[in-house]
This record gives structure tokens, sequence and C-alpha cells, in this order.
């Protein structure tokens, strides 16, 4: 299945699902910490989400239906990268030197991604 491209709204939606597991639309509308949007546009947007297969409905409970993540976190999170480094063509130095200068990317991060790295490279030999 190719990695979703989800909206804000989406992401949002999502990341309860991922969080919570398997969720009612008024439980995902309540899981909004401050502006909540209203429970018809969490709605309309949970059934695209289903139409695009990204969520599936797990079980009907009296009137309404509980839905589940249907792709996982990382797949979305993956296709959110690549579209952002498509808009630098690709590059990933203008992105880490705003990481970096930004104080949101650690020595241990920058560790971890060394270790991936050689890993990678290791296995490609």
């Amino acid at each position: 299945m190719a990695e979703p491209k989800l909206s804000r709204l989406e992401f949002r939606i999502m990341e309860t699902l991922w969080t919570r597991g398997e969720c009612s639309i008024r439980e995902i509308v309540e899981a909004f910490p401050k502006k909540k949007p209203a429970y018809t546009t969490v709605q309309t947007t949970v059934y695209r989400l289903e139409a695009k297969n990204i969520v599936h409905r797990v079980k009907r409970v009296g009137n309404f239906h509980i839905f589940a993540a249907a792709v996982s976190r990382k797949a979305a999170q993956r296709r959110l990268i690549d579209d952002l480094l498509a808009f630098f063509g690709g590059r990933t130095q203008p992105v880490m030197a705003h990481l970096i200068e930004s104080g949101k990317l650690s020595l241990a991060e920058v560790e971890e991604a060394e270790k991936t790295l050689r890993a990678l490279s290791l296995k490609e030999k």
C-alpha cells in the first residue's frame, strides 16, 4: 500500500487512533486538547479516511461505529518527510541545518542517526 498523504486534521485524527487504539467519532473529537472541531467535520474526515483505506470500521456499538487505524504512524510520517524533502529538491542539508540551529536536534539523536547510517551501509555491502 502506498504511504498516505494526510492533511493536518487527518493527521490529528490518526494520532488519536494510533495513541488510543479503537475510537468512536465522539472519542476522537473529545481527544482534541483545545479548540475542538465540529463533530460533523470529524465524522466527514473519518469517512474520507475510510474511503482512502487509512482507517477501518472495527465494530458497531448501538448507533455508532468504532474505528481503528489501518495505516501505521511510521508510513504516514515517511510520506510527510518525503513531501518536506521534495520541497527542498530532495536535499536534507537545509532541514538538518535548521534543526541544529534551532536546537531541536540533540547530540543523542545525531548519534542514533549515525548508528542507523552505519548499519545501513554495512547491510548494503
